[in-house]
Protein backbone atom coordinates (compact mmCIF):
# COMPACT_ATOMS: atom_id res chain seq x y z
CA UNK A 1 0.00 0.00 0.00
CA UNK A 2 1.00 3.81 -0.36
CA UNK A 3 2.89 5.22 2.71
CA UNK A 4 3.00 8.88 3.08
CA UNK A 5 6.12 10.60 4.13
CA UNK A 6 6.62 13.61 5.90
CA UNK A 7 7.41 17.16 4.68
CA UNK A 8 9.79 19.99 5.48
CA UNK A 9 12.85 19.90 6.77
CA UNK A 10 14.11 16.48 8.60
CA UNK A 11 16.70 15.64 11.21
CA UNK A 12 16.64 12.30 9.70
CA UNK A 13 15.70 11.40 6.17
CA UNK A 14 15.50 7.26 5.05
CA UNK A 15 14.59 7.14 1.25
CA UNK A 16 14.08 3.98 -0.42
CA UNK A 17 17.00 2.19 2.04
CA UNK A 18 17.79 -1.55 0.32
CA UNK A 19 20.18 -3.97 2.38
CA UNK A 20 21.07 -7.65 1.03
CA UNK A 21 23.85 -9.96 2.13
CA UNK A 22 26.12 -11.82 0.97
CA UNK A 23 25.44 -15.94 1.48
CA UNK A 24 25.92 -18.99 -0.41
CA UNK A 25 23.55 -18.66 -2.24
CA UNK A 26 21.83 -15.84 -3.80
CA UNK A 27 22.22 -12.56 -1.78
CA UNK A 28 19.24 -12.48 1.00
CA UNK A 29 17.20 -9.25 1.37
CA UNK A 30 17.15 -7.74 4.72
CA UNK A 31 15.88 -4.49 3.57
CA UNK A 32 13.74 -2.99 0.95
CA UNK A 33 12.95 -0.03 -0.03
CA UNK A 34 12.35 1.45 3.12
CA UNK A 35 11.88 5.54 3.39
CA UNK A 36 10.34 7.37 6.27
CA UNK A 37 11.67 10.08 8.39
CA UNK A 38 12.03 11.79 12.01
CA UNK A 39 11.78 15.60 13.23
CA UNK A 40 14.18 17.44 15.51
CA UNK A 41 12.62 16.47 18.76
CA UNK A 42 10.37 13.83 18.00
CA UNK A 43 10.01 10.19 19.04
CA UNK A 44 9.86 7.41 16.15
CA UNK A 45 8.65 3.84 16.96
CA UNK A 46 9.51 1.63 14.45
CA UNK A 47 7.65 -2.26 14.61
CA UNK A 48 7.42 -5.65 13.64
CA UNK A 49 8.30 -9.21 14.08
CA UNK A 50 12.11 -10.49 14.69
CA UNK A 51 13.22 -10.79 10.83
CA UNK A 52 11.42 -7.97 9.58
CA UNK A 53 14.17 -5.59 8.98
CA UNK A 54 13.76 -3.21 11.86
CA UNK A 55 17.55 -3.34 13.70
CA UNK A 56 19.42 -4.02 10.15
CA UNK A 57 17.65 -0.11 9.49
CA UNK A 58 18.91 1.02 12.34
CA UNK A 59 22.61 -0.34 11.99
CA UNK A 60 22.86 1.06 8.16
CA UNK A 61 21.52 4.54 9.82
CA UNK A 62 24.47 3.75 12.20
CA UNK A 63 26.90 2.61 10.05
CA UNK A 64 27.60 -0.15 11.23
CA UNK A 65 26.47 -3.07 8.78
CA UNK A 66 29.43 -5.52 7.64
CA UNK A 67 30.80 -5.81 4.84
CA UNK A 68 28.87 -8.47 3.25
CA UNK A 69 26.03 -6.20 3.17
CA UNK A 70 24.71 -4.56 -0.27
CA UNK A 71 23.34 -1.08 0.32
CA UNK A 72 21.28 1.11 -1.74
CA UNK A 73 19.30 4.54 -1.26
CA UNK A 74 20.05 7.43 0.99
CA UNK A 75 20.32 7.85 4.66
CA UNK A 76 21.04 11.52 5.53
CA UNK A 77 21.37 12.98 8.77
CA UNK A 78 21.44 16.33 9.64
CA UNK A 79 21.82 17.52 5.51
CA UNK A 80 24.69 15.22 5.62
CA UNK A 81 23.82 11.54 3.74
CA UNK A 82 25.91 8.86 5.90
CA UNK A 83 26.28 5.77 3.43
CA UNK A 84 29.07 5.97 1.90
CA UNK A 85 30.72 8.12 4.26
CA UNK A 86 34.43 7.75 4.73
CA UNK A 87 34.93 5.95 8.37
CA UNK A 88 36.58 8.85 9.77
CA UNK A 89 33.80 11.12 9.28
CA UNK A 90 31.80 8.25 10.53
CA UNK A 91 33.96 7.42 13.96
CA UNK A 92 33.68 11.19 14.18
CA UNK A 93 29.80 11.41 13.53
CA UNK A 94 29.00 8.50 16.08
CA UNK A 95 28.62 9.35 19.91
CA UNK A 96 28.74 13.06 19.10
CA UNK A 97 25.68 13.63 17.04
CA UNK A 98 24.23 10.25 17.21
CA UNK A 99 24.26 6.93 19.40
CA UNK A 100 23.23 4.25 19.44
CA UNK A 101 21.67 1.47 22.67
CA UNK A 102 21.13 -1.90 21.81
CA UNK A 103 19.04 -4.54 23.11
CA UNK A 104 21.48 -6.45 25.52
CA UNK A 105 24.12 -3.95 27.25
CA UNK A 106 25.20 -7.56 28.56
CA UNK A 107 26.97 -7.96 24.89
CA UNK A 108 27.63 -4.15 24.60
CA UNK A 109 29.11 -2.67 27.46
CA UNK A 110 33.02 -4.19 28.30
CA UNK A 111 33.37 -6.28 31.06
CA UNK A 112 37.22 -5.26 31.93
CA UNK A 113 36.02 -1.89 32.06
CA UNK A 114 34.39 0.17 34.70
CA UNK A 115 31.04 1.79 34.50
CA UNK A 116 32.73 5.26 35.04
CA UNK A 117 34.94 4.95 32.65
CA UNK A 118 32.63 3.77 29.75
CA UNK A 119 30.64 6.38 30.37
CA UNK A 120 33.40 8.88 29.93
CA UNK A 121 35.14 7.03 27.20
CA UNK A 122 33.07 9.38 24.61
CA UNK A 123 34.02 12.42 26.30
CA UNK A 124 37.74 11.47 25.97
CA UNK A 125 37.62 10.82 22.61
CA UNK A 126 35.08 13.56 21.22
CA UNK A 127 35.46 16.18 23.69
CA UNK A 128 39.16 15.91 24.58
CA UNK A 129 38.30 15.91 28.34
CA UNK A 130 41.07 15.36 30.86
CA UNK A 131 40.20 12.05 33.09
CA UNK A 132 39.44 13.76 36.15
CA UNK A 133 36.97 16.12 34.42
CA UNK A 134 35.99 13.03 32.23
CA UNK A 135 34.79 10.82 35.03
CA UNK A 136 33.60 14.10 37.24
CA UNK A 137 31.22 14.43 34.17
CA UNK A 138 30.29 10.41 33.75
CA UNK A 139 29.70 10.41 37.76
CA UNK A 140 26.99 13.73 37.03
CA UNK A 141 25.63 11.87 33.93
CA UNK A 142 24.68 8.71 35.80
CA UNK A 143 22.65 10.33 38.18
CA UNK A 144 20.78 12.08 35.04
CA UNK A 145 19.83 8.43 33.98
CA UNK A 146 18.44 7.75 37.73
CA UNK A 147 21.51 5.53 38.92
CA UNK A 148 21.12 5.67 42.45
CA UNK A 149 24.78 6.58 44.12
CA UNK A 150 26.36 7.58 40.97
CA UNK A 151 30.20 7.65 42.69
CA UNK A 152 29.87 3.75 44.21
CA UNK A 153 28.57 2.54 40.83
CA UNK A 154 31.20 4.23 38.63
CA UNK A 155 33.91 2.14 40.33
CA UNK A 156 31.56 -1.05 39.12
CA UNK A 157 31.88 -3.35 36.80
CA UNK A 158 28.90 -4.59 34.29
CA UNK A 159 28.82 -7.74 35.93
CA UNK A 160 28.01 -5.63 39.45
CA UNK A 161 24.45 -3.85 38.22
CA UNK A 162 21.33 -5.36 37.21
CA UNK A 163 19.69 -5.59 33.61
CA UNK A 164 18.05 -2.33 34.46
CA UNK A 165 21.30 -0.80 35.89
CA UNK A 166 22.80 -1.95 32.87
CA UNK A 167 20.62 -0.58 30.42
CA UNK A 168 20.72 2.96 32.15
CA UNK A 169 24.49 2.92 31.91
CA UNK A 170 24.67 2.21 28.33
CA UNK A 171 22.14 5.00 28.15
CA UNK A 172 24.46 7.38 29.84
CA UNK A 173 27.50 6.40 27.50
CA UNK A 174 25.42 7.22 24.55
CA UNK A 175 23.85 11.01 25.79
CA UNK A 176 27.41 12.02 27.45
CA UNK A 177 28.00 14.14 24.25
CA UNK A 178 24.90 15.09 24.16
CA UNK A 179 23.75 13.86 20.79
CA UNK A 180 20.99 14.96 18.27
CA UNK A 181 19.15 11.57 17.84
CA UNK A 182 19.38 8.35 19.61
CA UNK A 183 18.46 4.87 18.16
CA UNK A 184 17.33 2.48 20.78
CA UNK A 185 17.38 -1.06 20.01
CA UNK A 186 14.86 -3.22 22.04
CA UNK A 187 16.17 -1.41 25.29
CA UNK A 188 13.10 -2.47 27.34
CA UNK A 189 13.15 -6.44 25.49
CA UNK A 190 13.18 -9.26 28.70
CA UNK A 191 13.32 -6.79 31.55
CA UNK A 192 10.73 -6.55 34.35
CA UNK A 193 7.76 -4.42 33.63
CA UNK A 194 8.79 -1.66 36.97
CA UNK A 195 12.23 -1.81 35.16
CA UNK A 196 10.92 -1.18 31.95
CA UNK A 197 8.87 1.22 32.91
CA UNK A 198 11.64 3.12 34.13
CA UNK A 199 13.75 2.86 31.59
CA UNK A 200 10.71 4.27 29.09
CA UNK A 201 9.99 7.12 31.09
CA UNK A 202 13.67 7.77 31.78
CA UNK A 203 13.41 7.80 27.75
CA UNK A 204 10.51 9.96 27.76
CA UNK A 205 12.26 12.38 29.89
CA UNK A 206 15.61 12.86 27.98
CA UNK A 207 13.28 13.72 25.13
CA UNK A 208 11.72 16.78 27.42
CA UNK A 209 14.82 17.83 28.71
CA UNK A 210 17.18 17.60 26.41
CA UNK A 211 15.15 17.79 23.01
CA UNK A 212 16.69 14.43 22.11
CA UNK A 213 15.42 12.71 19.35
CA UNK A 214 14.90 9.23 19.27
CA UNK A 215 14.17 6.48 16.65
CA UNK A 216 12.66 3.48 19.04
CA UNK A 217 13.03 -0.06 17.36
CA UNK A 218 10.41 -2.76 19.59
CA UNK A 219 7.96 -5.75 19.11
CA UNK A 220 5.62 -4.59 21.75
CA UNK A 221 3.22 -2.05 20.53
CA UNK A 222 2.39 -0.90 24.03
CA UNK A 223 5.69 0.22 24.63
CA UNK A 224 5.91 2.17 21.04
CA UNK A 225 2.08 3.88 21.83
CA UNK A 226 3.14 4.55 25.43
CA UNK A 227 6.55 7.27 24.29
CA UNK A 228 5.99 7.63 20.22
CA UNK A 229 5.07 10.54 18.26
CA UNK A 230 4.65 8.51 15.17
CA UNK A 231 4.99 4.52 14.47
CA UNK A 232 6.42 2.65 11.31
CA UNK A 233 5.89 -0.32 10.87
CA UNK A 234 8.10 -2.97 9.34
CA UNK A 235 7.20 -6.86 7.66
CA UNK A 236 9.52 -8.70 5.63
CA UNK A 237 11.83 -6.04 4.97
CA UNK A 238 9.16 -3.29 3.74
CA UNK A 239 7.61 -0.56 5.78
CA UNK A 240 3.91 -1.46 4.94
CA UNK A 241 2.07 1.44 6.82
CA UNK A 242 2.98 4.45 8.87
CA UNK A 243 1.31 7.37 10.77
CA UNK A 244 0.57 8.90 14.16
CA UNK A 245 0.76 6.76 16.87
CA UNK A 246 -2.09 7.22 18.23
CA UNK A 247 -4.63 7.24 15.30
CA UNK A 248 -2.26 4.08 14.11
CA UNK A 249 -2.90 2.14 17.09
CA UNK A 250 -6.75 3.04 17.07
CA UNK A 251 -7.24 2.59 13.14
CA UNK A 252 -4.75 0.40 11.41
CA UNK A 253 -5.17 0.11 7.94
CA UNK A 254 -2.50 -2.67 6.91
CA UNK A 255 -3.42 -6.64 7.59
CA UNK A 256 -0.35 -6.74 8.93
CA UNK A 257 -0.88 -3.83 11.39
CA UNK A 258 -4.01 -4.75 12.51
CA UNK A 259 -2.82 -8.65 13.40
CA UNK A 260 -0.08 -7.23 15.63
CA UNK A 261 -2.63 -5.39 17.68
CA UNK A 262 -4.70 -8.29 18.14
CA UNK A 263 -1.63 -10.59 19.33
CA UNK A 264 -1.26 -8.38 22.19
CA UNK A 265 -1.20 -10.20 25.42
CA UNK A 266 -4.22 -7.85 26.82
CA UNK A 267 -6.26 -8.97 23.76
CA UNK A 268 -5.91 -12.80 24.48
CA UNK A 269 -8.45 -13.36 26.61
CA UNK A 270 -11.16 -14.85 24.05
CA UNK A 271 -8.78 -16.94 22.52
CA UNK A 272 -7.31 -18.36 25.77
CA UNK A 273 -10.14 -18.35 28.34
CA UNK A 274 -9.55 -20.75 30.46
CA UNK A 275 -12.29 -23.45 32.07
CA UNK A 276 -13.33 -23.57 35.21
CA UNK A 277 -11.54 -25.63 37.11
CA UNK A 278 -12.54 -26.87 40.74
CA UNK A 279 -10.77 -26.12 43.94
CA UNK A 280 -10.00 -29.24 46.01
CA UNK A 281 -8.33 -29.81 49.48
CA UNK A 282 -6.10 -32.49 47.71
CA UNK A 283 -4.02 -30.27 45.04
CA UNK A 284 -2.33 -32.17 42.34
CA UNK A 285 1.34 -30.50 43.42
CA UNK A 286 1.51 -28.74 46.97
CA UNK A 287 4.74 -26.81 47.99
CA UNK A 288 4.98 -26.56 51.30
CA UNK A 289 6.90 -23.62 53.37
CA UNK A 290 9.50 -24.01 50.83
CA UNK A 291 13.08 -22.45 51.52
CA UNK A 292 15.86 -21.98 49.23
CA UNK A 293 19.12 -20.62 50.10
CA UNK A 294 22.50 -20.09 48.40
CA UNK A 295 26.10 -19.58 49.74
CA UNK A 296 26.93 -16.04 48.75
CA UNK A 297 31.18 -15.41 48.30
CA UNK A 298 33.35 -13.59 51.22
CA UNK A 299 33.38 -9.92 51.33
CA UNK A 300 36.12 -10.43 53.82
CA UNK A 301 39.36 -12.73 54.40
CA UNK A 302 37.66 -13.38 58.40
CA UNK A 303 33.91 -12.99 57.00
CA UNK A 304 31.90 -16.04 56.75
CA UNK A 305 30.20 -16.76 53.42
CA UNK A 306 26.54 -15.34 54.02
CA UNK A 307 23.34 -16.85 53.03
CA UNK A 308 20.77 -15.50 50.59
CA UNK A 309 17.33 -16.53 51.00
CA UNK A 310 16.00 -16.76 47.23
CA UNK A 311 12.88 -18.75 48.21
CA UNK A 312 11.54 -17.84 51.96
CA UNK A 313 8.42 -20.20 53.45
CA UNK A 314 6.46 -20.53 50.43
CA UNK A 315 2.98 -22.55 50.48
CA UNK A 316 1.05 -22.77 46.86
CA UNK A 317 -0.75 -25.44 45.56
CA UNK A 318 -1.59 -26.42 41.91
CA UNK A 319 -4.97 -28.57 41.13
CA UNK A 320 -5.75 -30.87 37.72
CA UNK A 321 -6.56 -29.53 35.13
CA UNK A 322 -5.01 -25.48 36.71
CA UNK A 323 -3.15 -22.88 35.19
CA UNK A 324 -0.76 -21.28 38.07
CA UNK A 325 0.51 -17.95 37.05
CA UNK A 326 3.50 -16.71 38.89
CA UNK A 327 4.73 -13.48 38.65
CA UNK A 328 7.67 -10.98 40.27
CA UNK A 329 10.37 -9.23 39.44
CA UNK A 330 13.74 -10.77 38.54
CA UNK A 331 14.88 -12.15 41.57
CA UNK A 332 11.79 -12.81 43.52
CA UNK A 333 12.35 -16.28 43.28
CA UNK A 334 9.81 -17.75 40.51
CA UNK A 335 12.72 -19.38 38.90
CA UNK A 336 14.09 -20.87 41.88
CA UNK A 337 10.51 -22.68 42.85
CA UNK A 338 10.38 -24.03 39.34
CA UNK A 339 13.84 -25.52 39.87
CA UNK A 340 13.70 -27.14 43.28
CA UNK A 341 9.96 -28.67 42.16
CA UNK A 342 12.23 -30.20 39.34
CA UNK A 343 14.83 -31.40 41.73
CA UNK A 344 17.40 -28.84 40.20
CA UNK A 345 17.82 -26.99 43.49
CA UNK A 346 18.09 -28.53 47.19
CA UNK A 347 15.27 -26.54 49.75
CA UNK A 348 16.90 -25.69 53.02
CA UNK A 349 13.71 -26.28 54.75
CA UNK A 350 10.06 -27.76 53.19
CA UNK A 351 8.75 -30.04 50.55
CA UNK A 352 7.16 -30.32 47.05
CA UNK A 353 4.11 -33.36 46.97
CA UNK A 354 3.06 -34.62 43.82
CA UNK A 355 -0.62 -36.40 44.60
CA UNK A 356 0.31 -36.18 48.71
CA UNK A 357 3.93 -37.64 48.01
CA UNK A 358 7.33 -35.87 48.64
CA UNK A 359 8.63 -35.42 45.09
CA UNK A 360 12.30 -35.09 46.91
CA UNK A 361 11.84 -38.23 49.08
CA UNK A 362 10.33 -40.36 45.57
CA UNK A 363 14.02 -38.90 43.86
CA UNK A 364 16.10 -40.36 46.96
CA UNK A 365 13.96 -43.51 46.73
CA UNK A 366 14.64 -44.15 43.23
CA UNK A 367 11.20 -43.56 41.58
CA UNK A 368 11.78 -42.00 38.15
CA UNK A 369 7.76 -41.23 37.65
CA UNK A 370 8.12 -37.96 39.60
CA UNK A 371 10.85 -36.68 36.58
CA UNK A 372 7.73 -38.28 33.77
CA UNK A 373 5.03 -36.68 35.43
CA UNK A 374 6.55 -32.92 35.74
CA UNK A 375 8.42 -31.65 32.77
CA UNK A 376 9.73 -27.83 32.31
CA UNK A 377 10.11 -25.64 29.23
CA UNK A 378 12.52 -22.86 29.49
CA UNK A 379 13.16 -19.29 28.93
CA UNK A 380 16.14 -19.67 26.53
CA UNK A 381 15.56 -22.66 24.21
CA UNK A 382 18.59 -21.87 22.26
CA UNK A 383 20.58 -22.39 25.84
CA UNK A 384 18.34 -25.81 26.84
CA UNK A 385 18.31 -27.45 23.42
CA UNK A 386 21.39 -29.18 22.53
CA UNK A 387 23.20 -26.99 19.92
CA UNK A 388 24.69 -30.38 17.79
CA UNK A 389 21.41 -32.43 18.17
CA UNK A 390 18.46 -32.28 15.30
CA UNK A 391 15.26 -32.00 16.37
CA UNK A 392 14.31 -35.18 15.56
CA UNK A 393 17.26 -36.35 17.64
CA UNK A 394 16.37 -34.01 20.61
CA UNK A 395 12.61 -35.27 20.87
CA UNK A 396 13.99 -39.04 20.47
CA UNK A 397 16.18 -38.45 23.65
CA UNK A 398 13.43 -38.82 26.18
CA UNK A 399 11.61 -41.63 24.68
CA UNK A 400 14.62 -43.46 24.47
CA UNK A 401 15.87 -42.93 28.10
CA UNK A 402 13.08 -44.00 29.69
CA UNK A 403 11.35 -46.30 27.02
CA UNK A 404 8.37 -44.87 26.14
CA UNK A 405 7.89 -46.43 22.73
CA UNK A 406 9.51 -48.72 20.88
CA UNK A 407 12.74 -47.70 18.68
CA UNK A 408 10.77 -48.49 15.67
CA UNK A 409 7.89 -46.00 16.42
CA UNK A 410 10.26 -43.61 17.03
CA UNK A 411 9.65 -41.41 13.82
CA UNK A 412 6.27 -41.65 14.41
CA UNK A 413 5.94 -40.29 17.99
CA UNK A 414 8.67 -37.83 16.86
CA UNK A 415 6.10 -36.52 13.72
CA UNK A 416 2.56 -36.61 16.34
CA UNK A 417 4.96 -34.34 18.84
CA UNK A 418 5.97 -32.08 15.93
CA UNK A 419 1.95 -31.89 14.49
CA UNK A 420 1.01 -31.56 18.46
CA UNK A 421 3.39 -28.02 18.67
CA UNK A 422 2.28 -27.29 14.72
CA UNK A 423 6.02 -27.64 13.51
CA UNK A 424 6.74 -28.07 10.20
CA UNK A 425 7.60 -32.11 9.95
CA UNK A 426 10.01 -31.03 7.48
CA UNK A 427 12.34 -29.10 10.28
CA UNK A 428 12.89 -32.23 12.08
CA UNK A 429 16.46 -32.73 10.49
CA UNK A 430 17.68 -29.27 11.12
CA UNK A 431 19.88 -27.81 14.19
CA UNK A 432 18.51 -25.11 16.70
CA UNK A 433 21.01 -22.80 14.78
CA UNK A 434 18.51 -23.18 11.39
CA UNK A 435 15.37 -21.99 13.75
CA UNK A 436 13.49 -19.24 14.50
CA UNK A 437 13.46 -18.47 18.57
CA UNK A 438 9.49 -19.51 17.97
CA UNK A 439 10.40 -22.85 16.44
CA UNK A 440 12.49 -23.61 18.85
CA UNK A 441 10.37 -23.04 21.91
CA UNK A 442 8.25 -25.33 20.34
CA UNK A 443 10.89 -28.20 20.32
CA UNK A 444 11.30 -27.22 23.79
CA UNK A 445 7.58 -28.09 24.59
CA UNK A 446 7.21 -30.86 22.40
CA UNK A 447 10.86 -32.21 23.88
CA UNK A 448 8.46 -31.88 27.42
CA UNK A 449 5.36 -33.71 26.10
CA UNK A 450 7.02 -36.55 24.82
CA UNK A 451 7.26 -37.80 28.46
CA UNK A 452 3.20 -37.10 28.36
CA UNK A 453 3.74 -34.99 31.92
CA UNK A 454 1.03 -34.20 33.73
CA UNK A 455 2.89 -30.61 34.94
CA UNK A 456 4.08 -28.67 32.35
CA UNK A 457 6.36 -25.44 34.02
CA UNK A 458 6.71 -23.30 31.90
CA UNK A 459 9.94 -20.66 32.86
CA UNK A 460 9.48 -17.00 30.88
CA UNK A 461 8.66 -19.29 27.26
CA UNK A 462 7.59 -15.94 25.95
CA UNK A 463 9.42 -13.39 27.64
CA UNK A 464 11.79 -12.77 24.39
CA UNK A 465 9.50 -13.30 21.77
CA UNK A 466 7.30 -11.42 19.14
CA UNK A 467 3.62 -10.39 20.24
CA UNK A 468 2.54 -12.80 17.58
CA UNK A 469 4.27 -15.82 18.29
CA UNK A 470 3.90 -15.31 22.33
CA UNK A 471 -0.03 -15.38 20.87
CA UNK A 472 0.50 -18.94 19.12
CA UNK A 473 2.30 -20.21 21.65
CA UNK A 474 -0.23 -19.39 24.13
CA UNK A 475 -2.88 -20.46 21.63
CA UNK A 476 -0.78 -23.92 21.82
CA UNK A 477 -0.38 -24.39 25.45
CA UNK A 478 -4.70 -23.54 26.08
CA UNK A 479 -4.93 -26.29 23.10
CA UNK A 480 -2.97 -28.86 24.91
CA UNK A 481 -4.76 -27.60 28.54
CA UNK A 482 -8.26 -27.99 26.76
CA UNK A 483 -7.24 -31.74 24.87
CA UNK A 484 -5.08 -33.29 27.80
CA UNK A 485 -6.12 -32.02 30.55
CA UNK A 486 -2.57 -30.61 31.49
CA UNK A 487 -1.58 -28.29 34.67
CA UNK A 488 0.59 -25.81 33.81
CA UNK A 489 2.65 -23.62 36.29
CA UNK A 490 2.91 -20.28 34.14
CA UNK A 491 5.91 -18.46 35.09
CA UNK A 492 6.05 -14.40 33.46
CA UNK A 493 6.37 -10.81 34.08
CA UNK A 494 3.75 -10.12 31.52
CA UNK A 495 0.82 -9.04 33.60
CA UNK A 496 -1.18 -9.12 30.60
CA UNK A 497 -0.70 -12.55 29.29
CA UNK A 498 -0.82 -13.66 33.14
CA UNK A 499 -4.45 -12.34 33.40
CA UNK A 500 -5.62 -13.84 29.46
CA UNK A 501 -4.52 -17.25 30.44
CA UNK A 502 -4.22 -18.33 33.89
CA UNK A 503 -6.49 -18.91 36.43
CA UNK A 504 -4.88 -17.84 39.71
CA UNK A 505 -1.73 -16.05 40.25
CA UNK A 506 0.72 -16.04 42.92
CA UNK A 507 2.69 -12.90 43.12
CA UNK A 508 6.02 -13.44 44.49
CA UNK A 509 8.77 -10.40 46.16
CA UNK A 510 11.62 -10.61 47.45
CA UNK A 511 11.36 -14.68 47.59
CA UNK A 512 7.95 -14.40 49.24
CA UNK A 513 4.31 -14.59 48.11
CA UNK A 514 2.75 -11.31 49.01
CA UNK A 515 -0.48 -12.21 47.29
CA UNK A 516 -2.22 -15.19 45.69
CA UNK A 517 -5.90 -15.60 44.64
CA UNK A 518 -8.23 -15.58 41.31
CA UNK A 519 -6.20 -13.86 38.69
CA UNK A 520 -8.99 -11.63 37.52
CA UNK A 521 -9.40 -10.72 41.50
CA UNK A 522 -5.68 -9.97 42.36
CA UNK A 523 -4.82 -8.18 39.13
CA UNK A 524 -8.16 -6.15 39.06
CA UNK A 525 -8.23 -5.75 43.13
CA UNK A 526 -5.22 -6.01 44.34
CA UNK A 527 -4.23 -5.74 47.88
CA UNK A 528 -0.70 -5.59 48.52
CA UNK A 529 1.52 -2.44 47.48
CA UNK A 530 3.49 -4.78 45.34
CA UNK A 531 1.36 -6.07 43.11
CA UNK A 532 -0.26 -2.26 42.76
CA UNK A 533 3.34 -1.58 41.68
CA UNK A 534 3.72 -4.06 39.09
CA UNK A 535 0.34 -3.47 37.55
CA UNK A 536 0.68 0.42 37.39
CA UNK A 537 3.97 -0.36 35.41
CA UNK A 538 2.17 -2.39 32.46
CA UNK A 539 2.50 -0.01 29.37
CA UNK A 540 -0.91 0.14 27.58
CA UNK A 541 -2.54 0.61 24.05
Amino acid sequence: MAVAIGSGDALLRVRDLGVAFAGQGAPVTAVNNASFELHAGEVLGIVGESGSGKSVTLRAIMGLLPATASITGSVRFDGQEILGMDPESLRQMRGRSLSMIFQNPSSHLDPLMTIGRQVAEPLLQHEKMRPAKARESAIKILGEVRIDRPEQRAANYPHQLSGGMKQRAMIASAIACRPRLLLADEPTTALDVTVQAHILALLADLNRSRGLSMVLVSHDLAVIAQVCDRVVVMKDGEVVEQGAAGKLVTTPQHPYTQRLIESQPGRLAAVAAAPTVAITDSPLLEIRNLGVQFRLPRTGLLRPKALLKAVDDVSIGLQRGETLGIVGESGSGKSTVARAIMGLETPAQGDVLLDGRSIRAGRLAGQPDFRRRIQMAFQNPFDSLNPRFTVRQTIVEPLRKHRLVPADRFDARVAELMALVELDPRLADRKPGQLSGGQCQRVGIARALAMEPEILIADEITSALDVTIQAQIIELLNRLRSQTGLSIIFISHDLALVRSFCHRVAVFEAGRVVEAGNVEKVLSEPQHPYTQTLIASVPEL
